[in-house]
């Protein structure tokens, strides 16, 4: 949905003429702006209060071979204050693909600056580090290219291995650092999912500097999403955050129908939205159980898994699969709902509460875990939005921005529902966040149970989108032949670009898709919740112990398969 409210225009009459320019026909407020004038107009943006851009939400390359001006980065802002959205876009030379780093604007663009260079060959002038992120040390040449064979696989030798060098505080000499150690804290580690490495360098059991290293989970997803067509991508966007699967579809898929100029069926609508809201549970149990575990409470390991195994019987009923599901369609939802559909739910609305109550009873006061949690990785709401956080983490620091609220989808301006804020965010308001979300969910869900499901069907009544019935093909020639069509060409997406978010468990989870006409995605782009917050990782166990920096993972809930795509 494009904004009501557009950004001010005098705002380009401040820069030379041609340097900033507004692009018509777009989504969403769309400048394309020269290089040499892009850092003033950043700061310009953050910092004027007729903007107030305090959010750089993605950065991504796109790759034009057939133009003079090869590559875009592509930056999407948004105004906190205003609830506003802009794209800059910033074409460069495949002769000179150079453009100013915007660090020092929003932090946020560390580690997106690193994966346009790895991904496109965009360089940045003034990054402190700029090397790959998503691909090894030994890997050639820049796989999101257009040029780039997608079969191409690059083996990592040992001696290519990259080995960090963290940096302790400036103004220590040798005399400071002659007894501190540097450790490996994974990939081979229970707390690292066998997905991240952490290089410690440690005073005593103290952190004073480390590095991040991620990738080992890469699977290049917007890659393979340009070679498949717009429906056979949606089992790969299952494989992002795979503890809430269905969001992902939900969100791909309305990116989609949004470039269609469709809409999903009322009944599809609902079941979306319930569903989305019970895989929001389930992935904030998944994350306060294994954040409790990791700090050592067990019990409550169990107790949370609980109601994460009863909602997949849901999902199983719904879909044939438990968790990467591929329920959802472009138009709407892969089959119809099961007759018992509202009788399950109705049991789910019984059976959760107790399990998230005894846990909340075991833990609230508990001595160990507020020890653990309270004051731990605290980060303020101010520069958790300049490093690009969303979702229950910058809510636990006491910024309320919830996609469901500020932009409402689906049915989520139907029902009556509050957004949980808590201020100390720590390790213990994360935790209490996704607490509190998780009864929220519940409220959603009990209120459009009560409102009845809607007749009708789950998926648009359209041959060029949704495949015919088999009944429909085995007697007539003309589903037949539709039918052949969409699985031979796939869907056609008329030509054109669209950016649309929804609420994924860890904060904005958002597609910038891009269209030529064709039956596969030119381009996708997810902006992945995770990635900002796991860029900050360095700085929120700085000062912490190897004990601290566990829980603190735990607390940030980093899903590899979102993060690295």
């Amino acid at each position: 949905m494009a904004p009501t409210v557009t950004v001010p225009t005098p705002l380009p009459e401040k820069f030379p003429e041609g340097t900033v320019v507004e692009q018509e026909g777009m989504d969403q407020p769309t400048w394309v702006v020269q290089r040499e004038v892009l850092k003033d107009l950043a700061l310009e943006l953050r910092d004027g209060p007729e903007t107030q851009f305090d959010l750089m939400l993605d950065l991504c390359g796109t790759d034009y071979p057939e133009r003079d001006q090869r590559f875009e980065a592509v930056y999407h802002l948004y105004s906190l204050p205003r609830g506003e959205r802009l794209r800059l876009k910033v074409p460069v030379t495949e002769d000179v693909p150079t453009l100013p780093s915007l660090i020092d604007v929003w932090k946020a663009c560390d580690w997106f600056e690193r994966e346009a260079w790895d991904m496109f060959g965009l360089r940045f002038d003034g990054h402190p580090n700029l090397r790959r992120i998503l691909t090894h040390e030994a890997f050639q040449g820049h796989p999101l290219r257009k040029d780039y064979d997608p079969a191409r696989r690059w083996i990592l030798t040992e001696d290519k291995i990259y080995r960090p060098h963290p940096q302790p505080p400036e103004g220590e000499d040798d005399d400071d650092i002659f007894e501190r150690m540097t450790i490996n804290i994974g990939p081979s580690h229970p707390a690292m999912h066998g997905t991240f490495r952490v290089v410690a360098t440690l005073d005593g059991e103290t952190i004073v500097a480390s590095e991040v290293e991620i990738g080992y989970l890469h699977r290049c997803f917007e890659k393979m999403a340009e070679t498949h067509t717009w429906q056979q991508v949606i089992p790969y966007t299952d494989r992002l955050n795979y503890c809430s699967s269905f969001i992902n579809n939900v969100a791909y898929c309305k990116t989609v129908e949004t470039m269609l100029g469709i809409e999903a069926p009322p009944r599809a609508v609902w079941a979306r939205t319930i569903l989305s809201e019970f895989s929001r549970i389930m992935d904030h149990c998944v994350a306060n159980g294994s954040t409790l575990v990791d700090a050592g409470a067990l019990t409550n390991f169990w107790y949370m898994f609980q109601p994460r195994e009863e909602i997949y019987g849901l999902l199983e009923a719904c879909s044939g699969a438990r968790l990467t599901v591929s329920y959802g369609r472009i138009g709407g939802l892969s089959a119809d709902l099961p007759p018992d559909f509202e009788a399950r739910c109705r049991r789910l609305l019984e059976i959760i509460p107790p399990f998230i109550d005894d846990v909340d009873g075991l833990i609230a006061k508990n001595r160990i875990w507020l020890d653990r949690s309270v004051g731990v990785a605290a980060i303020s709401g101010e520069e958790a939005v300049n490093w690009g956080w969303t979702g229950p983490c910058l809510r636990a620091s006491g910024v309320g921005y919830d996609v469901r609220k500020a932009h409402p989808y689906d049915l989520y301006d139907t029902v009556d529902w509050e957004v949980p804020i808590f201020h100390g965010g720590d390790v213990h308001d994360r935790y209490r966040v996704r607490m509190a979300e998780i009864r929220q969910s519940l409220s959603i869900i009990r209120q459009l149970l009560d409102r009845g499901m809607p007749e009708g069907p789950v998926i648009v009544d359209d041959p060029h989108i949704a495949l015919p019935s088999k009944e429909a093909c085995y007697n007539q020639m003309e589903s037949m032949i539709y039918h052949f069509k969409l699985i031979m060409d796939g869907i056609q997406v008329p030509p054109g670009e669209r950016y649309s978010m929804v609420e994924g468990a860890n904060g904005e989870l958002g597609f910038y898709i891009v269209s030529d006409g064709g039956g596969k995605p030119y381009r996708v782009k997810v902006r992945p919740p995770c990635f900002p917050m796991m860029s900050t990782f360095s700085r929120l166990i700085e000062g912490g112990t190897v004990s601290d920096a566990v829980v603190s993972l735990g607390g940030l809930n980093v899903i590899a398969g979102e993060l690295e795509r």
